[in-house]
C-alpha cells in the first residue's frame, strides 16, 4: 500500500494503527514515577487483545504483520519484560499480577517461536522474516541479560502453582500453563544468529555459555532436573519439550573437555595452540618455496614437453624447480569446475555437528548439571520419551526421534568420560571402590525395547534417505556399543552378564550386519558429519564383533530375508521363484512381505568380506582425504580399515587405483602432506610403504594391472589379480515352486474356479489358454483310443464251455503336456498357481520335481469324460470367476502347503494304495492275530474325506462307465485287495524259525491232519451216493466249512462240503482250537497264499475220489490246480463264519 508521500508501506497502516493503540494503552514509564513502569487501566484486556491479533491475523491469515508491528514498537523490551520485572517474589499469591504475568508469557511464546522457512513462503514472509529474526535475537538478549530482575525465574513462577497439583488432579489449563513456560524456555535456547545476517549486538551475550550461565543463575537447571526425575510420575506430556531444551543446551559440546579439570583443560588448550602453530609453520614452509622474490616481477614463461610429445606453456618461477612442480603448476591452471549441488547437511537449530566452545564457568555449570541428570533424570526422561516414540504419540514430531537418539548418545558418552575421569583423579583404593558402581544409571537405553526402537529408526532413516535421522541413530548405536564394551570389563559379575546378553542379542541379527555394511557402501555426498558417524560406527562395530566372535566360537546369527509375495518381474515373465515365494493369508499388496528366518554359524571372515566392496573402500578413502583436518582418532579409524583390507583380508588389490595411490603418497610425501611430527605419521608411513610395495609387485606379475588401475575393481577382477584365477561359482539349480493348496471348505469343482480366478487376477490368462489347449487335445486323443480299444462282445457261447473271467483291460497311454514356448515351460516349474491347477485337473509330474525338463502327463486313468469336465469347469470359471465374502480375492483362498501337511498327506494319501476300496466290505477281512492299526476318530475322518475327494478328483467314481468296465474294474480291485489281505494274514500267522519247532507238537498236528483227510473222504463218498451234486449251484445251501489239508505233493484241490452233524461240528471246532496253538509244520512258510480258503488234498486222494463209483448225499465242486496256474479272482462273497481258525463258506457260492 502506498502512503501519501508516495512510499510503500510494509504493513497495512490500519493494522499498525490498531496494534499501536493497544501497545500505548498497555502502559509506560514516566518522569513522575521515577522511571518505573506503570500499567494502564485496562492492561490485562490490552494484553489479551494483542494476543487475539497475533492469533487471528498472523496465524490464521498466515501473515507476520502484527509480529512486525510489535517488534517495531519494542513491546518485549519496553513493556512485557518491565511488567514481569515488577512482580516481586513476595507477591506471588497476588492473583491480578499473576494473571498479567501469565498474559505476558502468552505473548512471549509466539513472539519467540522459531520462524520456519519453507517452500510455501509468501512475499510477506520474505519481507518480514529477516527483520523478525534479528528482532528475536534482541528478545533473547533482553530476556537473558535483563538487569532489573531474573526474568526466566519469574516466568517459572507462573507455572509453579500448576506444577504443585498432582498429575491426576491437574486440569487442562494447568497442563497448558506448564507447557507454555517450557516452550518459552525452549524458544530462548533455540534462537541463534541466522547465517548470512549480521547482528549489531554482541554475540557473547546470546552465546551458549551465556544461556547456560543464565539458566544456572535463574534456577532453570534445577527446574529441568526436577521435571526429568519426576517424569512418568508427576509429569507426562512435558517430556518432549524438556528433551528439546536439553538438546539445544548440550548439542555439539565436547564431552572430553567438559569433564576436564582446570589443569587438564589448560594443558589441552596448550596442545591445541601448539598444533595450530605447527600447522601454520608447515604452511609457511610450503609457501616459502614458491614465495615471490624481488626478481619475480620480471616474469617467467616455460615450455614443458609432455609424454605425448606435445608442448605446454607454463608461467611463473615456481615451475623452474622440477618437472613435478611444472606439472603441478599446469594442474592449477585448469579451470574445470564440477557441478555443485545443494548441501544435504542441516544448517540451523537442528545441526549438531558444528563444535561449540564454552567458557570455563559455563563448563563447570553444565558439568554439574550433567552429573546430576545422569544420577537422577536420565532413566525416567528417556524411558518416557522412548515409549511415546514407540506408540507414535501426537506430541512426537518428525525431528523428535533425531533429538532423542542424539541426546542418548551424548549422555552415554558423558557417562563413560565421567567414569574415566574419576579413575584418573582418584587413588587406587578409591578407584576400586568407584569402578564397582553399576551401569544402572543408564539401564533404560540398554534393554531390548530400546534396541528395537533403534533398529527401526535406523532402517527407516536408511530406506527414506533421511540422513540426519540416520546420523543421530548411528551415533546412538556407537555409544551403546562402547558402553556395553565397558560393561563387559566391569568388576561386577552382573554387569558382565548383562553385557554378554546385550552383545549376543545385537550380533544375533544378521540384518544389523547387513545394515552397517550398506550404510558404509552407499555413502556419497551426505556431508562430513554423516561420514564421521558412519565410519565411527563401522570401526567400533567391526572391532567389537571381532573380539566377541573370538571369545564365542559358537556364535549363531539369524538370517532374515525379505520375501515379496508377488514380484513384478516374475509376473511379467510368467514365473514365480519357488524358493522364495511365500503365500500368506493377508491381502495381495505388492509391497507386502514376510521374513524367512534361519540360523547359521557366524563367520567373521564372511562378515568382513562385505566391506571389501569398492563403495566401502571409497567411503574410508574419502575420510582419509580430510587428513589435514582430522583428529588423531579419526585418522586412526581410516588407517585401521585400510590395514584390514590390505593385510588382514589380503585384498590390497582393491586399493590399487590411481586416485587412491595418489592420495596415499600425498599424505606422506606431500605437497601439503601429513605433518611428520604428528602422532599418526609413522603408522601411515609404514602402511603406505607396504601398500606401494605390494602394488609394484603385482604390476610386475600382471602388467595389465596398469590399465585396471584406472577403474574400480569388481569382485571377479579383484579375485583374478589377487589369486591368479577366476572366482569359482556354482550355479544353483532351479527349484520348483512351493506347493500350494486351496483352503479347506471347497469342493473339487470350486477349487478349480478359485485357482482360475487367481491366475486371472495375476494377469496370467495366457497360461489358462495353454492349459485349455492341452486338455482339448488330450480329450480328442483319449476319445480316439477308447473307441479303437473297445472290445467286441461274443454272441455265441458253447453250452459246455464255462465263461472265462475277463482279464484286466489294457491301460490307455499317457499323454504328455507340451509347453508352447520357454515362458510356459518355465511357468510349469516355477508358477505355483499353474502347478496347482494342473494337479487339480489330473496332470501328474513324472520324475524329479526340481528338473525343468521333467514332463507333465495326463495319466492313463483319466478318461475323456473327465478331461472334458475339467475343460468345461475352467471355461466356466473364466467367464464367471468366483466371488468371496469381505472383499477377498481368489489369491487369498490359496495357501502354501506346510511340511506338516505334507507328512500327513503322505500318511493318508499313499499313491501306492490307490487300488483299495473304501467300502464297508473291508470289515469282511479278519485280523485275528494283529488287528487293524489304531487310528483316532478325527484322523480317520480326515483320511476318509481326503480319500473320497481324491477319488472324486481322479474320476474313480464310475459315472458314465458301462457295466462291463465297471465289472472288470471291480474284479481287478477285488483281486488286488484280496492279495494284500492274504499277504497281511500270512505275515501275522507264519513264523519261519527252526528254534520254534517241537517234535511232539508236530506229531500231534500230523495226526489231526490225517483224521481230517478221513472225514473229507467220508463226506465226499456220501455226497456221491446221494447224487445231488448237479443241483448245488441252483439251490441255497447251508454254510459249509472249508477244511485245509496240508500235503507234501505239488498239487492242490479245493473242496467244498456240506456241514456234518452237530457232533462232527463239535469235533471240528475242538480240532480247530488245537490247531490254533500249533505252528505250520514241515511245509514251507511260502506256500501259495491263494490256498487259504481251499482244501488241499494229496494227489492219491483226489484220484481215489474221482475214480470212486459211489455217490454221496452232497457233492461239492472239485477244482484241480497246478502250481503254475494263476489264481482266479474270487467273486464277492458275504462274510463267512470262522471256527477254530477255519473259514466256513457256503458251497453254493463257489
Amino acid at each position: 500500500m502506498e502512503l501519501a508521500d508516495g512510499s510503500k508501506a510494509v504493513v497495512d497502516p490500519e493494522v499498525q494503527a490498531y496494534v499501536s493503540s493497544l501497545v500505548t494503552a498497555l502502559g509506560g514509564s514516566g518522569s513522575d514515577e521515577d522511571g518505573r513502569y506503570v500499567l494502564g487501566d485496562d492492561a490485562l484486556a490490552c494484553l489479551r487483545d494483542i494476543k487475539r491479533w497475533l492469533k487471528l491475523y498472523d496465524e490464521k491469515a498466515n501473515r507476520l504483520d502484527v509480529a512486525r508491528c510489535l517488534a517495531e514498537l519494542n513491546l518485549v523490551g519496553g513493556d512485557l519484560l518491565q511488567i514481569l520485572a515488577g512482580w516481586p517474589e513476595n507477591e506471588t499469591d497476588n492473583k491480578i499480577k499473576s494473571r498479567i504475568a501469565l498474559a505476558c508469557v502468552e505473548l512471549l511464546v509466539p513472539l519467540t517461536w522459531p520462524l520456519d522457512k519453507g517452500v510455501e513462503m509468501t512475499v510477506n514472509h520474505h519481507r518480514h522474516i529477516p527483520f523478525l529474526q534479528l528482532a528475536q535475537l534482541g528478545y533473547k538478549r533482553s530476556i537473558v541479560n535483563y538487569d532489573g530482575a531474573r526474568i526466566l525465574h519469574t516466568v517459572t513462577r507462573v507455572a509453579l502453582p500448576s506444577m504443585a497439583v498432582a498429575l491426576k488432579d491437574r486440569s487442562t489449563r494447568d497442563e497448558n500453563v506448564i507447557r507454555m513456560v517450557l516452550y518459552l524456555l525452549r524458544n530462548i535456547t533455540m534462537i541463534a544468529p541466522p547465517p548470512g545476517i549480521q547482528d549489531d549486538g554482541d554475540e557473547i551475550e546470546i552465546s551458549r555459555s551465556a544461556i547456560i550461565d543464565a539458566f544456572d543463575y535463574q534456577d532453570i537447571l534445577h527446574l529441568l532436573l526436577a521435571l526429568c526425575s519426576s517424569m512418568g510420575e508427576d509429569f507426562n506430556t512435558q517430556d518432549v519439550v524438556v528433551m528439546e531444551i536439553l538438546f539445544h543446551l548440550i548439542k555439539a559440546i565436547d564431552n572430553e573437555t567438559l569433564f576436564m579439570n582446570e589443569k587438564q583443560l589448560d594443558n589441552h588448550k596448550d596442545d591445541e595452540l601448539a598444533n595450530l602453530l605447527t600447522q601454520e609453520a608447515g604452511m609457511r614452509r610450503a609457501n616459502a618455496r614458491t614465495a615471490p622474490t624481488r626478481h619475480s616481477r620480471f616474469g617467467t614463461m616455460l615450455w614443458v614437453k609432455r609424454d605425448d610429445g606435445k608442448m605446454s606453456t607454463v608461467a611463473g618461477q615456481d615451475a623452474l624447480m622440477n618437472t613435478a612442480r611444472s606439472l603441478d603448476k599446469m594442474d592449477k591452471y585448469k579451470k574445470f569446475k564440477p557441478p555443485t549441488r545443494a548441501s544435504k547437511e542441516v544448517k540451523g537449530p537442528m545441526d549438531f555437528d558444528a563444535p561449540e566452545k564454552l567458557s570455563q564457568r559455563a563448563s563447570n555449570n553444565l558439568k554439574a548439571f550433567v552429573e546430576d541428570f545422569l544420577d537422577s533424570g536420565f532413566n525416567p526422561l528417556f524411558q518416557n520419551v522412548r515409549k511415546a516414540i514407540d506408540r507414535q504419540a501426537e506430541r512426537i514430531l518428525e525431528y523428535h526421534p533425531r533429538q532423542f537418539f542424539y541426546l542418548v548418545s551424548w549422555f552415554l558418552e558423558a557417562e563413560r568420560v565421567r567414569r574415566q575421569s574419576k579413575k584418573s583423579q582418584k587413588s587406587k583404593k578409591a578407584v576400586e571402590k568407584d569402578t564397582d558402581d553399576s551401569f544402572g544409571l543408564v539401564a533404560t537405553v540398554l534393554n531390548q525395547e530400546m534396541f528395537i526402537t533403534l533398529n527401526r529408526a535406523m532402517e527407516k532413516g536408511f530406506e527414506d534417505k533421511s540422513w540426519d535421522d540416520l546420523k543421530a541413530s548411528m551415533k546412538c548405536f556407537t555409544q551403546i556399543l562402547l558402553t556395553v564394551q565397558e560393561m563387559s570389563e566391569s568388576k561386577l559379575d552382573e554387569d558382565q552378564e548383562i553385557a554378554e546378553n546385550i552383545l549376543a542379542r545385537i550380533f544375533y541379527e544378521e540384518t544389523t550386519h547387513d545394515r552397517i555394511a550398506n550404510i558404509i557402501r552407499t555413502f556419497k555426498d551426505q556431508g562430513f558429519g554423516y561420514l564421521d558417524a558412519a565410519t565411527d560406527l563401522a570401526h567400533v562395530y567391526i572391532r567389537i564383533l571381532e573380539n566377541y566372535s573370538k571369545q564365542n566360537t559358537d556364535l549363531q546369527v539369524r538370517s532374515r530375508r525379505r520375501v515379496r509375495r508377488k514380484k513384478k518381474a516374475a509376473r511379467e515373465a510368467g514365473e514365480d521363484d519357488g524358493e522364495d515365494e511365500i503365500i500368506d493369508d493377508s491381502d495381495n499388496d505388492d509391497a507386502q512381505a514376510e521374513r524367512v528366518s534361519r540360523e547359521r554359524k557366524f563367520d567373521f571372515k564372511r562378515f568382513s568380506s562385505r566391506f571389501l566392496t569398492q563403495g566401502c573402500i571409497d567411503t574410508f578413502v574419502t575420510l582419509a582425504s580430510y587428513y589435514q583436518e582430522l583428529k588423531p582418532e579419526q585418522m586412526k579409524r581410516a588407517h585401521r580399515f585400510l590395514y584390514r583390507v590390505a593385510f588382514k583380508m589380503d585384498m590390497s588389490i582393491m586399493l590399487f587405483r590411481v586416485d587412491i595411490i595418489h592420495l596415499l603418497r600425498k599424505i606422506i610425501k606431500g605437497p601439503q602432506g601429513l605433518d611428520p611430527g604428528s602422532k599418526m605419521f609413522k603408522e601411515w608411513d609404514e602402511l603406505v610403504k607396504h601398500i606401494l610395495r605390494k602394488c609394484v609387485k603385482k604390476i610386475q606379475e600382471h602388467p595389465e594391472l596398469i590399465v585396471e588401475m584406472l577403474f574400480s575393481k569388481t569382485t571377479y577382477t579383484a579375485n583374478f589379480f589377487q589369486y591368479g584365477y577366476e572366482m569359482q561359482t556354482i550355479e544353483s539349480k532351479a527349484r520348483a515352486a512351493a506347493e500350494l493348496e486351496v483352503k479347506p471348505g471347497f469342493e473339487w469343482e470350486q477349487q478349480i474356479g478359485v485357482v482360475v480366478g487367481a491366475l486371472l487376477d495375476r494377469n496370467e490368462g495366457h497360461l489358462l489358454e495353454w492349459l485349455k489347449s492341452q486338455l482339448s487335445s488330450a480329450e480328442i486323443e483319449r476319445i480316439s483310443w477308447e473307441g479303437a480299444g473297445k472290445p467286441v462282445q461274443s454272441v455265441e457261447t458253447d453250452a459246455g464251455e464255462t465263461s472265462a473271467v475277463p482279464a484286466d483291460p489294457p491301460k490307455a497311454p499317457s499323454i504328455v503336456a507340451k509347453p508352447n514356448d520357454s515362458t510356459c515351460r518355465t511357468a510349469m516349474l516355477k508358477n505355483g498357481y499353474l502347478r496347482l491347477l494342473m494337479t487339480l485337473v489330473g496332470l501328474r509330474r513324472i520324475g524329479d520335481e526340481n528338473d525343468i525338463d521333467t514332463p507333465w502327463v495326463f495319466p492313463s486313468d483319466l478318461s475323456a469324460a473327465q478331461l472334458k469336465e475339467a475343460l468345461t469347469l475352467i471355461k466356466g470359471a473364466e467367464f464367471d470367476p468366483p466371488t468371496f465374502e469381505n472383499g477377498y480375492n481368489a489369491e487369498a483362498q490359496i495357501r502354501r502347503v506346510s511340511a506338516a501337511q505334507n507328512r500327513r498327506r503322505a500318511a493318508f494319501d499313499d499313491e501306492s494304495d490307490n487300488g483299495i476300496d473304501d467300502d464297508d466290505d473291508d470289515a469282511e477281512i479278519l485280523f485275528p492275530a494283529g488287528g487293524p492299526t489304531p487310528m483316532s476318530k478325527s484322523d480317520a475322518l480326515t483320511a476318509l474325506k481326503k480319500t473320497r475327494r481324491k477319488r472324486r478328483r481322479s474320476g474313480s467314481e464310475e459315472d458314465g462307465l458301462d457295466e462291463e468296465q465297471l465289472a472288470a474294474r471291480e474284479r481287478a480291485r477285488r483281486a488286488k485287495d484280496l492279495e494284500k489281505q492274504r499277504r497281511i494274514k500270512s505275515e501275522l500267522f507264519v513264523h519261519d524259525s527252526d528254534d520254534e519247532s517241537d517234535a511232539e507238537r508236530d506229531d500231534a498236528f500230523f495226526a489231526e491232519e490225517e483224521r481230517t483227510r478221513a472225514r473229507v473222504r467220508r463226506g465226499l463218498l456220501v455226497a456221491e451216493a446221494i447224487g445231488a451234486g448237479t443241483k448245488v449251484s441252483e439251490k441255497r445251501k447251508p454254510k459249509a466249512r472249508a477244511v485245509t489239508v496240508e500235503s507234501d505233493s505239488d498239487e492242490d484241490a479245493v473242496v467244498a462240503v456240506s456241514p456234518p452233524s452237530s457232533g462232527s461240528r463239535k469235533r471240528s471246532v475242538e480240532s480247530g482250537e488245537e490247531e490254533m496253538g500249533t505252528e505250520t509244520p514241515l511245509s514251507s512258510p511260502h506256500t501259495r497264499p491263494s490256498g487259504a480258503k481251499r482244501a488241499r488234498l494229496d494227489t492219491e486222494d483226489i484220484e481215489s475220489l474221482v475214480g470212486s463209483p459211489e455217490v454221496t448225499k452232497d457233492v461239492g465242486m472239485v477244482d484241480l490246480d497246478d502250481d503254475d496256474d494263476e489264481d482266479i479272482p474270487a467273486p464277492r462273497r458275504p462274510r463267512g463264519r470262522a471256527y477254530g481258525g477255519f473259514v466256513v463258506d457256503s458251497s453254493d457260492e463257489e
